[in-house]
């Protein structure tokens, strides 16, 4: 028998919810990070696990709408999930995921995403790693872009004097990368906060403005110096949080100018794309240090609504036999067809072409996992010769996913 109750949050629950978080994620109490913390999260959809009067973890979604290849849908941003020590080994967080399944089903969200704090808790949920990322570290003093200068304006300022901007360059760049989230008002006034306690020994945040040869910002770069000496000079580093370009120009612009500031000795960045164009852009490639991690974890929670708000690279036209034993309503054999320019989902009882676990569906959904991978893991049989090739090729999205945005 339990003892504990998984209810939604109150407004009054915000600092047992606080406290909660901190403890769960080795943090400091900090009076401003509770009050930007809370200012983001939607209490509404927000649960909490009591035991008597106690809350002993927390489980939270944002309502934000995702890009996908293209298009964009409304997702499950599943955020802030931790349970106290005490009450580990309870179900906790089994009986969280369940809610919130339901939650985002319910509200007409047909996936839910996550960033996991450790790479082993999400998988038994069925969420499937949809995107990687990799972290960069950079020698400045090696590495130069190559080719013509790229044309354009650059602009520094303070983040809060470029927010115009930034936000209207972001809005329309965001549709087109799969794994970008839409950011309203308050994620914007999330994403721009300069607490102390998250600077780690860093100046304040900084931004870069690119603008075109009309005036109209087609780039952007987050940034925070880090002041550092040596005895024999200067060794600063720049840590670049989002770097936004909509076009080549804007791209190489800004990464010229991150890697000529005056009195750094490296640039890093921990969450760039896995196919970062900058890798090909060098003079010397051997000079980044490029890391893979997992990125986005992508659950997919109504599987006819999902795949029929995507699009397909190519033409597509098979069956395909999903087992989801979390959620039976997504078990069965769905014909899915696919093209381009629209696509449809729909329940059939004809033979499947494959046969797949929804861990798997998740991991190709946004376009960068591979189904032929997905294959030699044995999460996706091939039943119908040639039908594992065309749908890896229909699923498959340039760009690749990617995600800069841990929310």
């Amino acid at each position: 028998m339990t003892d504990y109750t998984i209810e939604t949050a109150r407004d009054h629950d915000w600092d047992d919810i606080y406290r909660v978080l901190r403890m769960a994620f080795l943090d400091e109490h900090s009076a401003e990070q509770s009050t930007t913390e809370r200012a983001v999260t939607e209490i509404d959809r927000t649960l909490v696990a009591r035991r008597s009067d106690e809350v002993v973890g927390t489980a939270s979604i944002q309502t934000r709408r995702l890009a996908v290849p293209g298009g964009v849908v409304p997702a499950a941003h599943v955020t802030g999930v931790a349970v106290a020590s005490p009450a580990r080994r309870r179900g906790i967080l089994t009986g969280f995921m369940r809610r919130m399944f339901d939650d985002a089903r319910a509200a007409g969200e047909p996936v839910a995403v996550l960033w996991a704090s450790e790479g082993s808790i999400y998988q038994r949920f069925g969420y499937g790693l949809a995107a990687g990322s990799l972290s960069l570290d950079i020698n400045r003093l090696e590495v130069s872009v190559t080719g013509p200068t790229p044309g354009g304006r650059l602009r520094e300022a303070e983040p809060a004097a470029l927010r115009e901007d930034l936000v209207r360059l972001y809005d329309g760049v965001y549709r087109n990368r799969p794994g970008w989230s839409e950011r309203t008002p308050r994620h914007w006034d999330y994403r721009l906060s300069d607490l102390a306690q998250w600077r780690r020994g860093g100046a304040e945040l900084r931004a870069v403005a690119h603008y075109d040869d009309a005036g109209a910002i087609d780039g952007y770069a987050l940034w925070r110096p880090v002041r550092r000496w040596s005895d024999t000079g200067p060794a600063g580093e720049v840590h670049v949080m989002e770097h936004v370009a909509a076009n080549p120009a804007a791209y190489l612009g800004l990464w010229a100018y991150l890697l000529s500031i005056d009195l750094t000795k490296t640039v890093q960045m921990r969450y760039a794309a896995p196919d970062e164009p900058l890798l090909y852009a060098v003079n010397d490639p051997r000079r980044i240090d490029a890391r893979w991690n997992d990125g986005l974890w992508v659950r997919v929670l109504d599987v006819p609504a999902a795949f029929a708000a995507r699009r397909y690279a190519t033409d597509l036209d098979l069956v395909i036999e999903v087992a989801d034993p979390a959620l039976p309503t997504n078990a069965g054999r769905w014909r899915l067809t696919g093209s381009p320019t629209g696509a449809t989902c729909t329940a059939t009882g004809d033979e499947p072409d494959l046969s797949c676990d929804i861990r798997a569906l998740g991991a190709a959904y946004l376009g960068g996992t591979a189904l032929t991978t997905l294959a030699g893991t044995g999460q996706v049989i091939e039943h119908t010769p040639g039908a594992l090739a065309r749908a890896d090729a229909a699923l498959r999205w340039h760009p690749g996913p990617s995600s800069q945005e841990v929310f």
